[in-house]
């Protein structure tokens, strides 16, 4: 993230009391007549869970029902139905964010201030190796096409890719340049990448570890989360100055540029609602974009949640966004927790 670099990357380094976190009122009213048309989101619930320490990207198991959460120096882990903590992860020095590997059973955490990614057994939750990379890992994500475990290298500009079935491989290195911050995988071989500073995004070949295309996102700048509708091949890109930019992930021909809210970071995609999700951190918002006619994408709903909540991942059994921010304590104070938004039943 570049002189703003890091607004996300480096906001857990921040005092506790520079950030102001309130609890946010009822969602608003949908911002376009299209909202009608499809699902209404709303804030569902809070969950505390407590801990110290900062946090990043959420690591949701959603089989599991377990979701990871980095806080500088450790893991929290808990369960997602329960809302209770079921264990934690020490040891790992500015953690950014866990990425699973299913095949052999392990966790992988990015520790931004080491320089390295920790490997935990998912059953004991105990670290079993390090494994060093590139200069301030910060995204860190499974590609399933290649088995492979991707550490995003924010500062390095470069990606360690790790193989979890023979560890004690030296990572392959992959070259990007830049400020490298989110990333996803078609889980087809390809694997994209928002360059904050250069203001892109990187298509990488998860098979060949190469850099196949660079793609700008112009009028959008310094880009943070990315998501990917991979039914319709189209990346979402949230960018810093308010804009979500849409490109066609086959071409990276620009589909959309769409205004959205203020302090976006991290970016979803549900597949079942079929939306894109914006989380807007200084607004305390989330911008839920959805294609309204044939080609034609737009926001049709801005949902109130809570002021802070700037990074989103899913629980994709439930169909819910989890947003990481301080909630209420219920003891008339706060505490940090899971904000989780979704479609009400009825």
């Amino acid at each position: 993230m570049n002189t703003r670099i890091c607004l996300r990357g480096w906001l857990w380094l921040l005092p506790l009391g520079a950030l102001s976190f309130l609890l946010g009122a009822a969602p608003t009213t949908p911002t376009t007549p299209a909202a009608s048309a499809g699902p209404q989101f709303k804030l569902l619930k809070t969950i505390p869970t407590g801990g110290t320490g900062r946090w990043d990207y959420l690591g949701p198991d959603s089989d599991a029902r377990r979701l990871y959460i980095p806080r500088s120096t450790h893991v929290q882990v808990i369960d997602l139905d329960k809302g209770t903590e079921i264990g934690d992860i020490p040891g790992t020095n500015g953690v950014h964010g866990v990425a699973l590997a299913p095949d052999q059973k392990l966790g992988f955490a990015s520790n931004g201030r080491d320089n390295a990614v920790s490997v935990f057994d998912l059953g004991t939750l105990k670290v079993t190796k390090t494994i060093k990379t590139g200069a301030n890992p910060d995204a860190i994500i499974y590609d399933p096409a290649s088995k492979h475990i991707l550490s995003i290298n924010h500062t390095g500009g470069n990606i360690s890719v790790i193989d979890p079935a023979a560890l004690d491989k030296e990572p392959i290195t992959i070259t990007v340049g830049g400020t490298l911050e989110a990333a996803v995988s078609d889980e087809e071989g390809h694997v994209f990448v928002n360059v904050e500073d250069k203001n892109e995004v990187v298509e990488i070949d998860s098979k060949e570890n190469r850099v196949l295309a660079h793609w700008l996102l112009t009028p959008g700048t310094g880009p943070t989360g990315i998501a990917l509708d991979r039914e319709h091949h189209r990346l979402f890109s949230g960018c810093g100055n308010s804009k979500c930019i849409v490109l066609d992930s086959q071409t990276g021909k620009q589909v959309a540029s769409i205004a959205v809210g203020r302090g976006i970071d991290g970016v979803a995609f549900e597949p079942t609602l079929g939306v894109a999700m914006t989380a807007n951190g200084q607004d305390g918002t989330i911008s839920v974009i959805k294609e309204t006619a044939p080609g034609k994408l737009e926001v049709v709903q801005t949902v109130k949640t809570i002021n802070g909540a700037r990074t989103i991942n899913l629980d994709t059994k439930l169909h819910q966004a989890l947003l990481p921010c301080n909630v209420p304590d219920g003891k008339g104070g706060q505490t940090f927790g899971i904000a989780v938004v979704g479609v009400e039943n009825k």
